[in-house]
């Protein structure tokens, strides 16, 4: 082979593994918000496509034409480590309220191509107003107009409105601001990643909330799995292909979404299959096609992405108070550890460092601080916390394990905390 198709070659792998990465980190990537992404996966869309549904058992849509790809991410398990966040700077998670619109929102954006805010807001008031569950939409609160634009926002972002005059935050002030809004009806359809749809489950709004868990199993059910992915202890009636399916995609399901994937948290099944020359041979190709760096440990698993293009958020990082905290109290939890523990640790970093961490200086700030600072830990599988109130450290942690400061010169305490 010429040194110029060993090139060839070679780019191409290289844009094959990025254009996957892509996907993990935006499974749904607009021409509009992100061409060049958007360039690079219509391109080479089959190898991509077949990388997902071999290890991920994913469908990948691509749409040329009406400018969108959309990477169909199904899994049983809800994830609180990653909510929808408020586009404003400080990106908090929406709460019940802002996701009850959204829904609303999206329902009625299926009544014309083409509308406004104001009457957007009309019939979502209508909507919600003969729904006997939902509590009114008053347009005339300052606080359900700001969670109403922040479902609107969201919806922006995703490609599904376009705002053709005026902005959604004018309507924070009032609600008379005009905004025109065109509605992409097919992008909209393509955002819920469900194999059924909700209305086929037909279950009354009283039984909802004690049935959460249940739904949410039914609203994921892929056929093709029969019963294997239920993991029933009678394996009558499911085939050994079904079987071994399942495994597959369920365990690189994890893989390419959680931090850190421990063989105490899978199956049986799955840790006999992922330590199988079958399964660690899969693994390393997967990485290898994916652009990874596979780490291996006696505790578990992960798939780095040194390049970064993955992953949707990261520690450590410097851009965010909790995270920074997490960082530094993590090396107080290199043991069993409780909550007042490391609040004692917090409040010495609060009183080391007075420029630091301002948000957190209030009456509640040390209780908030530590619990955001878990709140971090826990979500990149680095501690797990027990209902008594101890935090007990996982094995990820010792790879950010600080074991030897050195410093020069002097050292300004009242600055930030190093990152």
């Amino acid at each position: 082979m010429s040194e110029l198709a060993n090139q060839l070659v070679i780019a191409e792998r290289e844009e094959i593994s990025r254009g996957v990465r892509q996907l993990l980190a935006s499974p749904l990537i607009t021409e509009r918000g992100a061409p060049e992404p958007f360039d690079l996966i219509r391109r080479r869309h089959e190898p991509i496509a077949k990388w997902f549904d071999y290890y991920c058992g994913w469908t990948l849509t691509v749409e040329p034409r009406l400018g969108y790809v959309r990477l169909v991410k199904v899994r049983p398990a809800a994830d609180p480590t990653r909510p929808a966040r408020r586009l404003r700077s400080a990106r908090a998670p929406f709460d019940r309220r802002r996701y009850v619109l959204l829904c609303v929102i999206s329902a009625e954006l299926f009544a014309a191509p083409v509308t406004t805010i104001g009457l957007l807001a009309g019939r979502v008031r209508s909507a919600i107003a003969a729904d006997p569950v939902v509590a009114d939409f008053e347009s005339a609160s300052r606080s359900e107009r700001m969670a109403f634009v922040d479902a609107l926002r969201l919806l922006e972002s995703h490609g599904v409105l376009d705002a053709i005059d005026g902005s959604a935050d004018s309507y924070i002030e009032s609600d008379s601001a005009k905004v025109l809004y065109r509605v992409d009806t097919t992008l909209l359809l393509r955002l819920l990643a469900a194999p059924v749809g909700p209305s086929q489950l037909g279950v009354p709004a009283e039984e909802v909330p004690l049935r959460v868990d249940q739904l949410l199993t039914e609203l994921s059910r892929e056929r093709r799995y029969g019963l294997a992915a239920g993991r029933h202890a009678d394996d009558t009636g499911i085939s050994d292909v079904q079987r071994n399916l399942w495994l597959r995609h369920s365990i690189f399901r994890r893989l390419v979404d959680d931090p850190v994937v421990y063989y105490s948290e899978l199956s049986e099944e799955e840790r006999g299959y992922i330590s199988s020359p079958t399964g660690r041979r899969l693994l390393r190709q997967a990485a290898d096609q994916g652009g990874f760096l596979l780490e291996e440990r006696a505790e578990g698993v992960l798939l780095v992405d040194v390049d970064g293009i993955a992953t949707d958020t990261r520690f450590p990082d410097d851009t965010a108070t909790a995270k920074v905290a997490a960082l530094l109290l993590l090396d107080g939890v290199m043991g069993a550890t409780t909550v007042e523990q490391l609040g004692r640790s917090a409040t010495e970093l609060l009183e080391r460092f007075p420029r630091w961490a301002r948000s957190y200086r209030g009456v509640d700030g040390v209780r908030q601080l530590v619990s955001d600072a878990i709140a971090v830990l826990s979500a990149f599988g680095l501690v797990r916390t027990t209902k008594s109130g101890l935090v007990i450290p996982l094995p990820a942690a010792a790879r950010y394990r600080v074991r030897d400061v050195r410093t020069s010169g002097t050292i300004d305490t009242t600055e930030e905390p190093p990152s």
